[in-house]
């Protein structure tokens, strides 16, 4: 185990590619540089109030020490550290939106565990960078909490994403005008330690490719798939690689549609080329069962990036990144043919994941496919909790005779009564569910075995964040470590106290159901 402030840090990427070393940190444009110096600015107080031991511990870093909680604050930079911004372009909300890079997050260097695997370390809310823009490149308790937090509930739940390592506030405040409508407040400020084997994105290759800089566009392409995708090699490797990306691009959309998550703001730029899920704003788990709901203020009214649109975005943001390949890719009917197989992906893991969640043997013709659709119709309709419905349906008894039982049984997911018309409509289902099951040619213990390992018991709901932010902000923590336990048990009935559906103040208050991309 090494400490943060004693490690001897690696800085291939700085090391590979050309980069503005100046370490001017005003907002410019860096045509032809990947990435601009940016050592982070120091903070007056940093204390830290959260640690993840167990990725401490995968990754070789000590418990933290004084000089490590400067690092931590970006008060320190030791002398293998090489702070930088990353530079990149992206789409947001469908639209070409140039250079963006970096504007609040500040990568150290390259940490290499005791396997021999690297893993960048990056400070998010560290400071201006030369990609700020307009703003102070700093972060709130609010958005830091709920990226520290959800980033390691997403790991433990066993969807692909990056981790966080720590959390520290920093002594100071900051003015965020939460959803944008004028009314600016102070909060405090906190800064988050992120890590992920890389932060590469789509925006990074889009980046190169609308400024016409194909001989770096090339070699980022080749570094990519000689660190991150080593068993690929041969004329086609780089058209092999896309594909790939857009394998792992689905695996992480389906895993996101099994446990109701909506990231919110899907630009290209927050788009990962290993399959992560990457920068954590806006986003919500489900409560209720809305296909068409969007955590995201800013994503009003269009809801691009609503819960059930986010397979077809994810489709939309790889044919950014094919355009942005085409430069090194001869064939484009190949590039075009490695994009297609998006669909057959998604729809086999889907499908997959559907059967482990409702406790089927498989997804074998029309019939089941129908089923399927017709489960997604009736959540759509009545709309009950997402999380609690599917636990329901793992108990789900056979002596549930008519309607009536049915609706009681699974009572306590509802947020609203059912009116008849669905109340027949939910009977019909669960009796077809039902018939279903009983035709499995695995034993019901097998079948309940599969469905607690698709469908988690505890979800970190932006309620129980906001309370928990809340109570940070008045210097308490019980709530925020008993979310910090929980989330790492999240298929266990270890902590049932979250186990209900959100509270009707929730749904109207800020900050529980929706927010803008400043949280």
């Amino acid at each position: 185990m090494e400490n943060l402030s004693a490690k001897q840090f690696k800085r291939n990427f700085v090391d590979t590619f050309p980069g503005d070393s100046s370490g001017d940190l005003h907002p410019r444009q860096t045509p032809g540089m990947l990435y601009s110096k940016a050592v982070p600015t120091a903070v007056r107080k940093p204390e830290l109030i959260a640690w993840s031991a167990e990725l401490a511990d995968s990754l070789g870093i000590a418990e933290p020490n004084s000089d490590d909680i400067q690092v931590l604050g970006g008060n320190l930079v030791t002398p293998t550290m090489y702070p930088y911004a990353a530079c990149y372009a992206g789409h947001q909300f469908g639209n070409w939106a140039g250079q963006l890079g970096d504007g609040r997050a500040i990568t150290l260097g390259e940490w290499e565990n005791p396997n021999g695997n690297t893993w960048e370390l990056q400070l998010k809310g560290a400071g201006p960078t030369a990609y700020s823009r307009r703003a102070d490149g700093r972060a709130v308790l609010r958005s830091s909490v709920r990226e520290y937090l959800m980033s390691e509930a997403m790991h433990h739940l066993g969807v692909p994403t990056t981790r966080a390592l720590a959390l520290v506030t920093t002594g100071e405040m900051v003015t965020r005008d939460m959803f944008y409508d004028g009314r600016a407040a102070d909060e405090p400020g906190a800064i988050v330690m992120r890590t992920a084997p890389s932060f590469l994105r789509f925006g990074n290759f889009e980046m190169l490719a609308a400024r016409n800089e194909i001989d770096n566009l090339t070699q980022l392409v080749n570094w990519t798939i000689e660190r991150f995708y080593p068993h690929l090699n041969g004329e086609d490797k780089v058209l092999h690689w896309f594909g790939e990306v857009v394998e792992r691009t689905a695996t992480m959309i389906v895993e996101w549609q099994r446990v109701g998550f909506v990231h919110g703001v899907m630009n290209t730029d927050n788009m990962s080329v290993l399959g992560l899920t990457i920068d954590y704003g806006p986003y919500s788990f489900l409560d209720n069962y809305d296909p068409d709901f969007t955590p995201n203020t800013t994503d009003l009214p269009g809801k691009r990036y609503a819960f059930g649109k986010q397979a077809n975005i994810a489709y939309w943001n790889l044919s950014r990144l094919a355009n942005a390949l085409i430069p090194l890719i001869s064939d484009k009917d190949q590039l075009e043919s490695e994009l297609r197989k998006y669909e057959d992906f998604y729809w086999a893991k889907y499908y997959a994941m559907m059967a482990d969640k409702l406790g089927m043997d498989g997804i074998y013709n029309e019939d089941d496919v129908r089923l399927l659709a017709e489960f997604e119709q009736v959540l759509a309709t009545i709309q009950p909790d997402m999380t609690i419905f599917y636990q329901l349906l793992i108990d789900l008894p056979t002596s549930l005779a008519t309607a009536e039982d049915v609706v009681n049984f699974f009572r306590s997911s509802f947020y609203g009564e059912p009116d008849p018309t669905e109340v027949a409509q939910l009977y019909t289902l669960i009796k077809s569910y039902q018939a279903r099951l009983r035709a499995n040619t695995c034993t019901r213990e097998d079948s309940v075995l599969r469905m607690k390992k698709a469908n988690p018991r505890f979800i970190l709901r932006n309620y129980l964040l906001h309370m928990a932010i809340e109570e940070l902000q008045r210097g308490e923590n019980t709530l925020f470590l008993k979310l910090q336990q929980a989330l790492k048990d999240p298929y266990s009935r270890s902590h049932d106290e979250f186990f209900t559906i959100r509270p009707g103040w929730a749904t109207q208050q800020a900050g529980c159901s929706m927010l803008s991309c400043s949280s």
